[in-house]
């Protein structure tokens, strides 16, 4: 396959199926931690590690263990078992490198590992047959996806909360017709 198939293929991951606007998955923690530009991009930074590793060490399991094994009905446990040390393992590394980002990032970071984009992202790649170069690409160009998103909706957050808003707007419905009015721009590339 040639490089501009896998850009188009990147840009598609990216903004056109992007995990959270367009599939949905992801938004607990899309929701809990975009109050915040820095949150926000840690949270990003952390989930576009643990899916591409996580998708890495899936497809790898998956392919050189569970089909020749014929164990592919395990694939579901397997991968939550392997998603799970992941995000353990970015947690005791942000706690000890941003004691701050670990703090603002609360109770989402451990959420990770209950993340539907991280396992959808490794069964994506799996439903879909992809072969090593495009599961890195488009697990890659999901995370960038998704962190994108969860910044802009963080910056456009923070500009609603300084904006005057009548009451029952401000906060959680205001956060919910952006989030809509999002998904409806990225559903128009489709």
């Amino acid at each position: 396959m040639d490089n501009t198939t896998l850009i188009a293929f990147a840009i598609n991951a990216f903004l056109v199926q992007n995990i959270i606007l367009t599939q949905f998955l992801g938004l607990c923690s899309f929701f809990g931690v975009s109050n915040k530009e820095e949150s926000a991009l840690g949270m990003g930074l952390s989930v576009l590690f643990v899916i591409t590793v996580s998708s890495v060490v899936t497809w790898l399991v998956y392919n050189l263990v569970l089909v020749p094994y014929d164990l592919t009905y395990l694939r579901t446990i397997v991968f939550i078992l392997i998603v799970s040390a992941l995000v353990q393992i970015v947690e005791m590394f942000i706690k000890k490198v941003s004691p701050i980002l670990y703090k603002s990032l609360g109770i989402y970071l451990p959420l990770i590992t209950t993340n539907c984009a991280v396992l959808g992202v490794a069964l994506l790649n799996i439903d879909n047959g992809y072969d090593f170069s495009h599961m890195l690409v488009f697990s890659m160009a999901t995370a960038f996806g998704y962190t994108f998103i969860i910044y802009i909706f963080a910056y456009i957050r923070d500009h609603l909360d300084k904006a005057q808003l009548p009451r029952a707007l401000r906060g959680v419905p205001i956060a919910l017709i952006t989030a809509g009015i999002m998904s409806l721009i990225m559903t128009g590339f489709i």
